[in-house]
């Protein structure tokens, strides 16, 4: 296990670490901010998250021999992944695994995976972020069930700045554990906090009293999940890949038990943006399922429900009553018996809130990288590729990667998250040259679209906007299209 962990940390004052910030060498003497500076040098790195981007910064760090400790908060790498296990990404194999990662279980005689399938995140966990974390390399650097309660710096909070950059990280877990670093990679993500079903982005009135009956996105409708959904009415709320994945498998379910009941509802005047292209779509596949969707809602199997805003839920009995009130007062309601809140997803930097962070005001992403993955100007095929300098704050040595460096922009994938702590990890090496070389190889069509190639569009789902595009199989058909049973293989 890597160093700098063990027990309550020292004040400040008492420190080894510690300098007085005014402290000075004389001329020509090795004086204490150099032995800081070394000593620092001696802790480790922390990765907090061990999912694809958190692994991929720790097989960085190991091929460049920095120190490092891997936190992850789950009992499993990849614990997120696993909870949509069942959901299968639309990026195939040869765009979801790290350069790195791949030289080191190759090394170690790892049977790499068909470079075209698109896995599942289950997959994704058993054939790939397991044996990651199992190699030699990471294996004793890693720790499971480690939450990290909060990052600041040692003896020092946010509003001291004399000294600051010679002061360790000081990283506190949920027991207590507390563990001093020369620099932190926050790979943590934003599974966990997923946006409000109130539509102008605060909870809606009644949204925690009726949370038994609100499921979040990708719930698996068709397998695990089926109980709840069968012969139930239920209401999907959001206007995404993750909705139109559910929506979908709603669909299918209905066919089977047609007491089931679809609703779908949308802040927007038409889902026109849902539906795309159709068969002027520059992604056939993605305008092939835009067009089943749109179908689904046109024959009356999905009932559309546009210009919709959450504002109140009721919870009565066996049901909940959805009142939306749109900009004007004007209010309408739904009543059904579930609920799937495909609403997105925002960063939480409360454990990094004694860090000095530049935050853009309206993503939530650093202010260099915005305008880099604004929603409105870039799809995640057309985000440009950026390392070290765009993902920086204020608080040298703290990097924000990963689905959660994007804030609250959609437009995240693995490749851009690989290449993001391939530049950090180089940066935190003092290879600047490497650092700001920053390089990403997508198609032009971009894997972060729904879009599939022809011949597995047939036979697997739509696709979702969480961690960079994921999609859900078997789907249902529109009259007159045939296809096989769902992401298999042959």
């Amino acid at each position: 296990m890597s160093g700098g962990c063990c027990g309550p940390a020292v004040p400040a004052e008492q420190s080894a670490l510690a300098v007085p910030a005014t402290q000075s060498a004389p001329a020509g003497q090795a004086g204490p901010a150099r032995a800081v500076d070394a000593r620092l040098e001696r802790l480790p790195v922390v990765v907090i998250g061990a999912g694809p981007v958190g692994l991929a910064a720790a097989a960085h760090l190991a091929e460049r021999g920095l120190d490092f400790l891997v936190l992850e908060a789950g009992a499993q790498v990849g614990a997120s992944i696993a909870q949509w296990g069942h959901v299968r990404t639309f990026s195939p194999w040869k765009y979801d695994i790290d350069a790195a990662a791949r030289r080191l279980l190759d090394a170690h005689g790892w049977s790499a995976p068909d470079p075209e399938w698109l896995p599942t995140g289950a997959e994704l966990v058993e054939q790939y972020l397991t044996p990651l974390a199992a190699h030699p390399a990471i294996a004793g650097h890693l720790r499971l069930n480690a939450e990290v309660e909060g990052i600041s710096r040692a003896g020092y909070d946010r509003l001291r700045t004399a000294g600051r950059e010679r002061a360790p990280f000081l990283i506190r877990l949920a027991d207590g554990t507390e563990i001093a670093a020369r620099a932190v990679i926050d790979a943590s993500g934003t599974w966990a906090t997923p946006n409000a079903l109130g539509a102008s982005g605060l909870p809606a009135h009644g949204e925690a009293e009726a949370a038994s009956f609100i499921d979040h996105a990708l719930p698996d409708v068709l397998g695990a999940d089926r109980e709840r959904y069968a012969g139930r009415h239920t209401l999907v709320v959001g206007a995404g890949h993750s909705a139109a994945t559910t929506l979908l498998a709603l669909a299918l379910l209905a066919e089977e038990v047609p007491a089931t009941r679809v609703t779908w509802a949308i802040r927007a005047g038409d889902a026109t943006r849902a539906y795309g292209g159709g068969a002027a779509d520059a992604l056939p596949a993605r305008g092939a399922l835009g067009t089943r969707l749109h179908a689904l809602v046109e024959s009356g199997r999905i009932t559309l429900l546009t210009g919709f805003f959450t504002h109140t839920l009721t919870a009565d009995g066996e049901s909940v009553t959805v009142i939306s009130r749109d900009p004007s007062g004007e209010e309408r309601k739904v009543a059904a018996e579930r609920i799937v809140a495909a609403t997105g997803y925002r960063p939480d930097h409360t454990i990094a809130s004694e860090l000095r962070l530049d935050l853009d005001a309206i993503l939530g992403s650093t202010r260099a990288l915005a305008p880099l993955i604004d929603p409105n100007h870039h799809s995640c095929g057309t985000v440009p590729a950026h390392g070290a300098d765009e993902l920086a704050h204020p608080e040298a040595g703290y990097y924000a990667v990963g689905v959660k460096s994007y804030g609250r922009a959609p437009t995240f994938l693995m490749a851009t998250g690989y290449e993001q702590v391939r530049s950090v990890v180089a940066a935190l090496a003092g290879d600047w040259e490497a650092a700001r070389q920053v390089r990403l190889e997508l198609p032009e069509t971009g894997v972060c679209s729904s879009g599939l190639a022809e011949a597995q569009e047939s036979r697997v789902g739509l696709a979702t906007g969480v961690g960079g595009g994921l999609l859900a199989g078997p789907l249902p058909l529109v009259d007159g299209e045939t296809g096989g049973s769902g992401g298999c293989c042959g």
